[in-house]
């Protein structure tokens, strides 16, 4: 153990951390609003993609939406329990195609208009700020491609004396 509790300086994460998780309640609330109970604003991404593309294994859809296998496989489960969509067997036995349900398709239009709206506001609020989120999240991408966290990280790691 050190001798300070690092835990006790502020998160750096933690404004990024309520701001995504405020952004997607308010999302969430709209749909509530509408009377969709049970979606979450994470489903529609691979709801919306399914739709268009017809099933797919978990992997399929997780390198469509590049998202991480383990990601998707959690998200298709918690769809899964909304009755939104349904896994059947795939080519092989250890994989399984996802599909959408009657419930899960009959929603694709309102997502649909929702991702757009969502996109619409998010160019508005970078029209409002100095700095637009987009352009901010472009640059960091593009920092850490000329020198990745790990080794931004491993620059300030100091490790303790054994």
């Amino acid at each position: 153990m050190t001798s300070t509790d690092p835990t006790v300086l502020p998160d750096p994460w933690q404004s990024l951390h309520q701001l995504l998780a405020a952004m997607d309640a308010e999302i969430e609330q709209v749909y509530v609003e509408r009377g969709i109970k049970g979606v979450r604003p994470r489903f529609a991404y691979p709801l919306i993609r399914l739709a268009h593309t017809g099933p797919l294994t978990i992997r399929e859809l997780a390198e469509s939406l590049n998202r991480s296998h383990s990601a998707i496989s959690q998200t298709v489960a918690a769809m899964r329990k909304e009755d939104l969509v349904t896994s059947e067997p795939g080519p092989d036995a250890r994989t399984r195609r996802i599909n959408l349900t009657e419930r899960g398709r009959s929603l694709v239009p309102f997502l649909e208009a929702e991702w757009r709206a969502t996109h619409a506001t998010v160019a508005e609020l970078d029209g409002e700020i100095p700095h637009a989120m987009t352009a901010v999240v472009e640059e960091v991408r593009r920092a850490l491609e000329h020198r990745s966290m790990r080794e931004r990280i491993l620059h300030h790691l100091t490790e303790p004396l054994q």
